[in-house]
């Protein structure tokens, strides 16, 4: 049985009994330490796939992993046809239904999962066998029906209108697209269009075309034997036919011919997306290839320059990092990107631009050199812990065309990166000169700042993309108010489309219970409130009381986790602002709301009152409806904005309210969906107790 160790070599001092230790001088540190590892048992079947194991018997488990390392695909019309294959794969066998495969699955205490060009599993090592089997089956006699696909074809759909408005999928689709163009594998993006080209043919087409052998590696780690291994293999994966993928030719993407900003406007963002990036061509196996790693860390790393600048000098945003990667088909891209407020939009494309063109200008310290070069050997020590480690770095040998010694001379190749490498990979992957700022955010707010950027004494272009990578003309948000229209106005209008005055007034209290999802977990919205000055929140997640305000009056406590606290004077008249159930009656009767004018808001324009100094309210302009609620407020120490989004206004009891709600604080997004309202019932004092 083969094993792994990892060897450390230690210098050794000939002493005197008279020698003595300088303390007060830093210790001189010792040569890297060198990596001995065993290269794993390895064989290869007619049909073109090569197998690796690596043994490993320190627990009954087994892991194994199939990866095709195709040439990249563009779908064109039919973008999207990879995925909804990968969906497909996995749904039983042509010879065990999905039912009965899934059943046998979970009685194993097994998982098997499956994408476009991969599938995994994994298992105790006294079932590897039947998993082995299972998933072969599943991949090479795929159970491909009608039923299924318009089942996965509906959910990639339905995936899709969920991200219409999500800033993060429209920033990640532009900046692809923009960057090698749409008619590149990389750059190409799925649409209802493209999805609703596809048909259950085309699936079956492209699965034969392309999950294929030919260019598959199948690696099992675990306590397993190789010669039994082998066995089981060659049985379960010889009826596999041997066929090998298309390979296409595509134009080579360009950078920007100089350093420009393109902007992509999307009303209801509430922070801005900004991605800094350029094209490079890099492989491991270039020589240069770990200086850039290091240069990146440097650059972006999670404590690097980015962070420190943008993050814990400025406070512009959570965290601001960089990207390098590496591909043998295709130039990929160099990035530097944060999610900042948009106050701030401006300011951090000028911060980004400026630290990029400071680390190819000046050559790092020995201190940041030395602290990165001991992360990474870190990493790198502690990832042998585990036994997949290295068939990744087997896998990765066989496919980039690797040295055979490139992990046993990593830390060593590490070590040995002089600053000079390092500036020197700096100039030659991060560009300051023809980078291309992609900026994705509310116009509105950022655009009058963001087309006076400078950047070394020149102006920094802005040109105007939609949210598909099209080319646009500038939003004009010059849209005069009708005359008459006053913020008055506007909330008499909201009134009377929600039911009207009197139908409001009549209304003494209402409940309302709502539902949203946080990682797998449920949260549950239950909100009371009544006309007088009574109100009750409570945040539930998985049906436990994590946070809760109550107002009864001139009286209120918090409760967070258990831990009460009385709300003070300030906190309990802040809080009965709001306490009211439909606060614009009060906006009317107190007076100074003022209306700001006209703005969009996703694709509605609205009318924007200012309620408070710290509050802003949005009117639908067309239907009078409020479908925005934004205020900032102080969070250690920074200004926050919570945005609050209004949607699927519902009648109960001749009143309309939303029946979602999209609340968003700095990165969290929260959307919760109504499922009960009662007005002027299923509230009682004891809920303000």
């Amino acid at each position: 049985m083969k094993k792994y160790v990892i060897t450390l070599v230690v210098a050794v001092f000939a002493i005197t009994l008279n020698a003595q230790i300088d303390r007060g001088k830093q210790p001189e540190p010792g040569p890297a330490p060198k990596i001995n590892l065993a290269d794993p048992n390895t064989f290869e079947m007619n049909n073109g796939l090569k197998v690796m194991v690596v043994e490993n018997n320190k627990l009954p488990r087994v892991r194994i992993d199939l990866t095709l390392d195709n040439p990249p695909v563009l779908e064109g019309e039919n973008a999207g046809v990879s995925s909804l294959m990968a969906s497909m794969l996995g749904n039983g066998s042509t010879n065990i239904p999905k039912d009965e495969f899934n059943e046998e699955v979970d009685f194993l205490g097994a998982t098997i999962s499956f994408g476009a060009a991969s599938a995994s599993a994994s298992s105790l090592s006294k079932y590897f066998p039947k998993i082995l089997g299972l998933m072969a089956d599943a991949a090479i006699n795929p159970n491909f029906t009608e039923e299924e696909f318009e089942k996965e074809k509906a959910k990639l759909l339905t995936g899709l209108k969920a991200q219409e408005k999500d800033v993060s999928a429209i920033a990640s689709r532009v900046q692809l697209a923009l960057g090698y163009g749409k008619n590149n594998p990389y750059g190409e993006f799925i649409t209802e269009e493209t999805v609703n080209n596809v048909a259950l043919t085309d699936v079956l087409q492209f699965y034969r075309k392309n999950f294929v052998p030919a260019n598959a590696y199948l690696i099992i780690v675990g306590d397993v034997e190789f010669d039994t291994v082998k066995e089981l293999v060659t049985e379960a994966f010889t009826p596999w036919t041997r066929a090998v993928p298309p390979t296409f030719q595509y134009g080579k993407p360009q950078d920007a011919q100089y350093t420009q900003i393109n902007f992509v406007d999307v009303p209801n963002a509430v922070q801005s997306e900004v991605s800094v990036q350029n094209l490079i061509e890099l492989k491991m196996k270039d020589e240069d290839y770990l200086p850039a790693l290091i240069a990146n860390q440097i650059l972006g790393g999670g404590e690097g320059r980015l962070f420190l600048n943008l993050r814990e000098d400025k406070g512009y945003t959570y965290g601001s990092y960089s990207s390098i990667r590496n591909d043998k088909y295709a130039p990929v891209r160099f990035n530097a990107f944060a999610q900042v407020r948009n106050q701030v939009t401006d300011s951090s494309v000028v911060e980004i631009l400026k630290e990029i063109d400071r680390i190819r200008k000046e050559p790092v310290s020995e201190k940041e050199l030395a602290n990165t070069k001991a992360k990474y050997s870190g990493r790198f020590v502690m990832a042998l812990e585990k036994p997949e480690t290295v068939a990744n770095y087997a896998l990765n040998i066989e496919k980039e065309g690797l040295p055979k010694d490139f992990y046993k001379t990593y830390l060593e190749r590490i070590d040995a990166i002089t600053i000079d490498q390092v500036q020197q990979a700096s100039q030659k992957y991060f560009s300051t000169d023809n980078a291309r700022v992609v900026v994705v955010g509310k116009g509105s707010e950022v655009l009058e700042n963001l087309e006076k950027v400078t950047f070394n004494d020149k102006t920094v272009p802005v040109l105007f993309y939609d949210k598909y990578a099209n080319k646009t003309e500038k939003p004009n948000y010059n849209v005069v108010v009708p005359e008459g229209t006053t913020a008055t106005t506007v909330l008499e209008k909201y009134i009377e489309a929600i039911g009207g005055r009197g139908v409001l007034e009549s209304v003494e209290s209402y409940a309302m219970i709502a539902e949203a999802e946080m990682q797998g977990m449920k949260l549950e919205l239950e909100m009371k409130k009544t006309s007088k000055a009574q109100f009750m929140q409570d945040m539930k997640v998985m049906g436990n009381s994590m946070s809760k305000q109550v107002i009864d009056g001139d009286k209120g406590y918090s409760m967070i986790q258990g831990q009460r606290k009385e709300l003070t004077e300030e906190e309990i008249t802040k809080v009965k602002e709001e306490s009211v159930p439909f606060p614009e009656l009060n906006y009317l009767a107190a007076g100074g709301v003022s209306l700001e004018g006209i703005t969009p808001v996703g694709d509605k324009k609205a009318y924007k009152l200012k309620i408070t100094e710290k509050k802003t309210a949005f009117y639908d302009v067309e239907t009078g409806l409020k479908i925005q609620e934004v205020n900032e407020e102080e969070m250690q120490g920074q200004q926050v904005q919570q945005t609050l989004q209004l949607d699927d206004y519902r009648e109960v009891s001749g009143v309309k309210f939303p029946f979602k709600l999209s609340q968003t604080v700095g990165p969290q997004n929260f959307e919760f969906i109504v499922k009960e309202i009662k007005v002027n019932e299923g509230v009682t004092p004891a809920d303000f107790e």
